[in-house]
């Protein structure tokens, strides 16, 4: 795994990844991640960590996904509505049955062409076609089955779909403590790097020990300083 290179930074690489890392791991704002870090004695401005992000995060995340384990066959779809710069936007969003984020999209439209949009990326990404697909009632995705071809049981129910619906939650409080997203490229940035540390540092630690969380903790932490690296 090539290194990270942070030349002609004026900080240490050691704060920047552990500014980037609270501000995307937490539900904080970067004036709230400022605080934070200057409690620790690191005078750093809240627009120098919002630069952070935008520069290093797209690449942890891109670090970070290729080491996930392969999704589960079963994949949850679901959009939900986001305003952003006064713009009505739909999120596009794909779990597998075990609450893993498989992709985020961000587009303008609720219709067919935005449904394939998104089936071609996930189909694309994890290499091979899901066996179960569960959405709600939307006729789009219905639409974007067939002209895929995919063969895979297509389930329409509403309440079949909570896993995708409540995977939207960290999104809404994101939104909310950012004050809504300015444009939909950042938008999508942040969302596409958030969904991708969620997954790293998600242990599921309702069904595992105290043990086995502490464990998942301290090796999902150990990756993380791996993957941000200095070169």
């Amino acid at each position: 795994m090539s290194l990270i290179s942070y030349k002609y930074h004026h900080f240490p690489p050691n704060i920047i990844q552990h500014a980037v890392w609270l501000y995307c791991r937490f539900t904080l704002s970067l004036r709230d991640a400022e605080d934070l870090l200057a409690e620790r004695g690191i005078e750093v401005s809240y627009e120098t960590i919002r630069r952070w992000v935008a520069r290093f995060g797209p690449a942890y995340a891109k670090r970070l996904r290729p080491l996930r384990p392969k999704a589960h066959c079963q994949w949850h779809l679901d959009e939900m509505f986001v305003s952003i710069g006064g713009r009505r936007m739909y999120l596009w969003r794909a779990v597998d049955q075990e609450g893993e984020v498989l992709d985020v999209l961000v587009q303008a439209k609720r219709d067919k062409r935005a449904a394939l949009k998104l089936m071609r990326r996930l189909l694309k990404r994890q290499g091979y076609a899901p066996a179960t697909l569960v959405t709600d009632k939307l006729a789009a995705y219905g639409a974007a089955v067939r002209e895929l071809g995919l063969t895979c049981w297509h389930h329409k129910a509403k309440w079949k779909n909570n896993r995708a619906e409540n995977s939207h939650q960290p999104v809404r409080r994101r939104e909310r403590k950012m004050q809504r997203f300015k444009s939909p490229g950042s938008a999508q940035r942040f969302l596409s790097t958030h969904a991708a540390v969620y997954n790293h540092f998600n242990t599921r630690r309702h069904l595992i020990s105290a043990t086995g969380h502490r464990t998942r903790r301290d090796r999902a932490m150990e990756t993380w300083r791996e993957v941000a690296a200095a070169a």
